[in-house]
């Protein structure tokens, strides 16, 4: 029987360190999608394009551990490039914020506006704050406009839902602030 008790052992050890989960998550769109009939529609705006830092082109959720080290997740991961999430994301948010224009991520028309983004960052932070930082180019007839954005918002709960829940909120906001200057033009 005493020659059973380490095998015994070696089975309840290996049950007890099980594999963690992986946990995907999805950008939502908070905008709501607009439809716009072709003739009523005053302008159009393509999303060329939006790029990521290679840091944040990885599978996993980055958090940002203190002032010079991130951790990309590994169990926490996105559910699909995180360029495409906020392009799709960018799209229907900015559909939103302009009534009356056709927003997309592909190419319309020669008079179109077209919208370039970089994103630096996009992730969460050791003192709670939720970090989106880059830049946008909006062409509109030639006419170049390009603004840096730098949001710090704050976490309301721990965990990375929040996270994700807080980045889609901060990413709707500077989608708002993208609208109000290209209806200035």
């Amino acid at each position: 029987m005493n020659k059973w008790i380490p095998l015994v052992l070696a089975l309840l050890l290996s049950a007890c360190s099980s594999t963690p989960s992986k946990t995907y998550y999805q950008l939502p769109a908070l905008g709501t999608p607009a439809q716009v009939s072709g003739s009523s529609a005053s302008r159009q705006l393509w999303l060329e394009h939006v790029n990521v830092a290679d840091f944040l082109a990885q599978t996993g959720v980055v958090y940002q551990t203190n002032d010079v080290q991130f951790v990309i997740g590994q169990n926490n991961l996105w559910a699909s490039p995180l360029d495409q999430q906020l392009q799709q994301t960018l799209v229907t948010n900015l559909g939103s914020a302009l009534p009356g224009w056709v927003v997309s991520s592909q190419p319309m028309s020669s008079d179109q506006d077209v919208l370039n983004v970089t994103i630096s960052g996009f992730h969460g932070r050791y003192d709670g704050k939720a970090i989106i930082r880059g830049e946008w180019v909006l062409n509109h007839q030639g006419k170049l406009i390009k603004r840096p954005f730098n949001l710090e918002l704050k976490q309301g709960e721990d965990g990375y839902d929040a996270l994700v829940r807080i980045l889609a909120q901060g990413w709707l906001q500077e989608a708002q602030e993208i609208a109000a200057q290209a209806t200035r033009l």
